[in-house]
């Protein structure tokens, strides 16, 4: 004789495979369906997704110019700590609070440098990419503008 537990779970099974059964047939699927791959040297779409290399080399860039600051902010504490614990100097709290605001600061402003220096194609740039900044900041312009002028085209229907 079976369980209650062993039936039970025979019957959550039995649910899920009707209710996938179901779902096939209507039409949906659990998963949304990638489409068809492109062939081995296509030239992969832009908008569909971000490609690996330039992804990884905006993460680089992110983990420098945000973690550096970061860590700067975090080490005000501690050397404010250290020197007026130990009666070397007499900092007042609002001036590590300053330094280290502003250390967070660079870091935040970091991550927008880290994404907007970094080459969108997939030859790298230049060790700094300054030069990359203006391209990408245009870029970023014209998908807010391409944006907006199709929500208000969707906003306006027939009357």
């Amino acid at each position: 004789m079976a369980s209650d537990r062993q039936r039970r779970a025979a019957r959550a099974k039995q649910a899920g495979q009707a209710a996938s059964g179901s779902e096939k047939s209507a039409g949906f699927s659990a998963a949304p369906s990638p489409g068809p791959l492109p062939a081995k040297g296509a030239p992969r779409r832009m908008n569909q997704a971000i490609p690996d290399a330039v992804a990884n080399r905006m993460a680089r860039r992110i983990a420098i110019a945000t973690g550096i600051p970061t860590l700067l902010g975090m080490g005000v504490f501690i050397a404010s700590y250290l020197l007026v614990s130990r009666h070397l100097l007499d900092i007042p709290p609002s001036a590590t609070l300053l330094a280290s605001g502003g250390c967070f600061l660079l870091g935040l402003l970091g991550l927008s440098y880290g994404v907007l220096s970094a080459s969108w194609e997939e030859s790298a740039g230049s060790l700094l990419g300054v030069e990359q900044i203006p391209v990408n900041l245009s870029r970023v312009k014209a998908s807010v503008r391409a944006l907006r002028d199709g929500a208000q085209t969707e906003g306006k229907g027939p009357s």
